[in-house]
């Protein structure tokens, strides 16, 4: 794509007039999720015989030859395509954030109240019920969506704690409705193609979710978490949770979310306590903003206490524990 771009070519032709920034608009991944749609939705039959899924020994050698003409041929759908921002609601990331649920559970001994922001289409939402295994510890799930991953240090603490769920809510700004097949096919065709282990999660958390008939608000996440803490419950712990979610609004957005999760929490109390646990670039807090590494985080008040539980890469194929939890 990049060769195809400085020739000129129809890459060029679809991006040059783009406004934003290419990177921070994961423009590559839009493309490349455009040409994956197109095989998944038949759209493109040349294309599909060189895919991975039917080709085992596939190449880039055989794909591009046939992905170019397509880009050229349907520029009108690839161009609409691209508008939308990527949403990969990628579930293996729900295995670096487990250690803080437990966490939380074992701490404050409550049913939780779950709040998550930027949650696409919603998959992560019934993380509670996944499968979790890796080559040093497990924890079994009640659903056919299996994550594992290569964790590296201690294992998560409180492993056999059980957990209750009060609630569930989540907002997004574009969620996709999981529920509408032609949504579905558009998440899953940003999964890269020559991952099946991945894809075969994927569609297990998107049948699971419409059996649970998970919902996402759409909605501001600064104002829908505002007023979703000002409502807060004695009883129950509080969690706000995101994954690779807060590098991505504006910055006033992010001091707004942030601020108003920080008000919450100077108003909690050990009858209505509150947690944000998150998975984003360490840079966002403080941490080293050289490394493409993320941090999952955990802060809990009434306490006020803050915690880095591990370091991972941005899919969570690695997960390198700093402490059990």
């Amino acid at each position: 794509m990049v060769g195809d771009l400085e020739a000129g070519g129809p890459v060029a032709e679809l991006i040059s007039d783009w406004r934003g920034d290419p990177r921070k608009d994961a423009l590559a991944l839009r493309l490349c999720g455009a040409l994956h749609h197109a095989v998944l939705t038949g759209a493109a039959p040349d294309l599909a015989e060189v895919y991975p899924k039917s080709l085992n020994d596939w190449d880039m050698e055989l794909v591009w030859p046939r992905a170019q003409p397509f880009l050229a041929g349907a520029e009108d759908r690839v161009r609409a395509f691209i508008q939308s921002p990527p949403q990969t609601n990628e579930t293996r990331r729900s295995i670096a954030l487990l250690p803080g649920f437990l966490k939380i559970s074992a701490a404050f001994g409550k049913p939780l109240n779950l709040l998550e922001l930027g949650a696409s289409a919603g998959l992560n939402q019934n993380w509670d019920r996944f499968n979790y295994s890796t080559s040093g510890w497990s924890r079994p799930g009640s659903s056919n969506v299996s994550v594992d991953t290569n964790w590296q240090g201690p294992p998560p603490l409180h492993l056999d704690t059980d957990i209750e769920i009060a609630s569930r809510a989540a907002c997004d700004q574009n969620p996709l409705n999981i529920h509408d097949p032609a949504a579905a096919i558009k998440l899953r065709s940003y999964a890269w193609p020559d991952q099946p282990d991945r894809l075969r999660r994927f569609d297990a958390a998107v049948a699971l979710a419409r059996e649970m008939d998970t919902q996402v608000d759409r909605a501001d996440a600064a104002e829908w978490v505002r007023k979703k803490l000002m409502d807060r419950l004695e009883g129950v712990t509080t969690v706000v949770y995101h994954s690779v979610f807060l590098q991505y609004p504006p910055a006033e957005i992010i001091r707004a979310i942030t601020t108003a999760i920080k008000t919450a929490g100077s108003n909690a109390t050990e009858a209505a306590p509150l947690a944000w646990l998150c998975f984003e670039p360490e840079g966002l807090f403080g941490g080293d903003n050289t490394l493409p590494r993320m941090a999952t985080r955990l802060q809990v008040w009434p306490s006020g206490e803050s915690s880095i539980l591990s370091h991972s890469n941005g899919h969570a194929t690695l997960v390198e524990a700093i402490d059990g939890g």
